[in-house]
């Protein structure tokens, strides 16, 4: 029987610490899941680890990415080879909560398409993490929350859960770091679909440093920053307008 959610899990030499991810995850999702833990080389340092722990708990699944180097790619091979209706979204260096799993299926097993954990909505925060990276990231959500109405405030998080119907049809075309989350939300308002949120409080890593490249990758957000103010379309044009490379 396939699982309710699949929580998928980029990771790059992690290491040891991806442990208490999977631990905390155990402990605070009651949603029946799998987690797929993404890398992109079968001598990661994460990848012992996570099939040391996928012993005792078979939940937790080791996955070797053979899309191509990168976040983008391991998200998308992630995601591509999840098994349940719902897919969620979290960073292998735990500055998302896992707490708030449960409210982001729901929401989506409500009819919504996108579910997003918002830093800037109320009762939402972040703490730490560069200057440029917030400041763009704040400005990016909430201009496309009150110009283009996409139903969240903060757009560009990539702590977000998804249908996996909805992604089935769209497509996934992102090609660098982590512009798939404001990709999907884009795709959802052209289409009009529904998008929701939840208030989180976003901490930075505590251990290793942070594979956000700000300046290689703002062009593929621009993109997708324009892409939400366009007419509707239905997901079907969606995915095929993906297709033609358009």
């Amino acid at each position: 029987m396939s699982p309710m959610a699949s929580i998928v899990i980029p990771a790059y030499d992690e290491g040891e610490s991806i442990r208490a991810l999977l631990e905390a995850i155990s402990r605070k999702v009651s949603t029946d899941f799998e987690v797929l833990v993404v890398f992109d080389d079968p001598s990661d340092s994460t990848a012992p680890f996570v099939r040391a722990y996928a012993e005792k708990d078979p939940r937790m699944k080791p996955t070797l990415n053979t899309y191509g180097r990168g976040p983008a790619q391991a998200l998308r091979y992630g995601i591509e080879h999840a098994s349940a209706p719902v897919v969620v979204v979290m960073m292998a260096d735990a500055s998302d909560d896992p707490e708030q799993v449960d409210d982001m299926v729901r929401l989506v097993m409500d009819g919504n398409v996108v579910a997003a954990a918002s830093r800037y909505m109320r009762g939402g925060r972040q703490l730490g993490g560069p200057l440029i990276k917030r400041t763009l990231s704040r400005m990016a959500g909430l201009s496309l929350c009150y110009l283009a109405r996409v139903g969240t405030h903060d757009a560009t998080s990539s702590f977000k859960a998804y249908s996996s119907e909805f992604v089935r049809t769209v497509g996934i075309d992102s090609q660098a770091g982590f512009e798939m989350g404001i990709e999907l939300v884009s795709k959802a308002r052209r289409a009009r679909l529904g998008v929701a949120e939840i208030p989180t409080v976003w901490r930075d890593r505590t251990q290793g440093e942070s594979r956000f490249r700000v300046v290689e990758w703002i062009p593929h957000y621009v993109r997708w920053y324009l892409f939400a103010f366009g007419r509707r379309l239905t997901p079907v044009e969606i995915g095929s307008r993906e297709r033609r490379g358009k």
